[in-house]
């Protein structure tokens, strides 16, 4: 069989609700890694908080993190890597407009260092994993460089008018995108970044055809990854929206979802 390309989404699609790999998943995508198919992580995670689930697949593949505005292949320097930042300018219009709106927090990530608008014990929390740097303050004075991404975070019923704002004022500078977990925030990133164009970027470099190519996925920041691939899996627990544009639907994070499909695909018999 030809080489595949097989792209993960981490939470709510290859981590169960726990956070953790299903062993039956795991010892799937480990044959199949031993058969000569390629596996990745594509994640709006930050490196920082996906590397140990790089590890423990024993992954020696390119990562996507943050939707796609950082690529790097964390063993092999002579991958060129993909850093795309989004103006600063922008993000501290952004700053100023969102003093206005009903927000809770504000969160600006370069690479792995982290900046928080205001202290949260939740967030730094959430946000500490890989031991970042993080500073507390205003961002405007905090942040040195550009933005690998912005997030906000904020009440459900508020999510609507934030983005509609987004949509209104950046619409031609930014990406935004809801996060379902760990966190309910709106995640913003550079025009034209999404997990869609990074598969792309990496299966070229894989020398994997677009044919062959699987993705994995449960929330709108997969929409572009899922149509992309030529199998796009929607997780049984994704979001309707998700689901109408996959390819097929498969059992959820919780029940092995991509171990039974992938079992299924490549007839297995696991």
């Amino acid at each position: 069989m030809e080489k595949h390309l097989i792209c993960l989404d981490l939470d709510g699609t290859l981590l169960n609700d726990e956070k953790h790999i299903s062993p039956y998943t795991k010892r799937v995508l480990q044959y199949l890694k031993k058969a000569g198919h390629e596996i990745i992580i594509s994640t709006g995670r930050p490196y920082r908080a996906s590397v140990d689930y790089y590890r423990a697949m024993d992954m020696n593949t390119p990562i996507i993190n943050f939707n796609g505005a950082y690529i790097h292949h964390p063993t092999d320097n002579r991958f060129e890597p993909k850093h795309d930042q989004f103006d600063a300018r922008i993000a501290s219009k952004i700053f100023q407009d969102i003093s206005q709106l009903n927000v809770k927090n504000i969160i600006a990530e370069v690479r792995d260092q982290v900046y928080i608008n205001n202290y949260d014990q939740t967030l730094f929390e959430g946000f500490s994993m890989g031991n970042p740097e993080i500073k507390y303050g205003k961002l405007n004075e905090l942040l040195t460089e550009s933005p690998t991404s912005l997030l906000i975070q904020a009440e459900d019923d508020e999510i609507p008018n934030i983005k509609k704002h987004l949509n209104k004022h950046y619409a031609e500078f930014i990406e935004h995108r809801r996060w379902g977990a760990p966190f309910p925030v709106i995640e913003i990133v550079k025009k034209g970044i999404n997990k869609g164009k990074a598969v792309k970027y990496v299966a070229e470099y894989l020398n994997v055809d677009f044919d062959n190519i699987i993705a994995f996925g449960d929330e709108d920041n997969d929409n572009e990854m899922i149509q992309f691939a030529n199998y796009g899996i929607a997780m049984g627990n994704a979001i309707p929206e998700l689901k109408e544009i996959a390819n097929e639907v498969t059992d959820t994070n919780n029940n092995d979802g991509i171990g039974k499909y992938l079992n299924k695909h490549f007839g297995l018999n696991m």
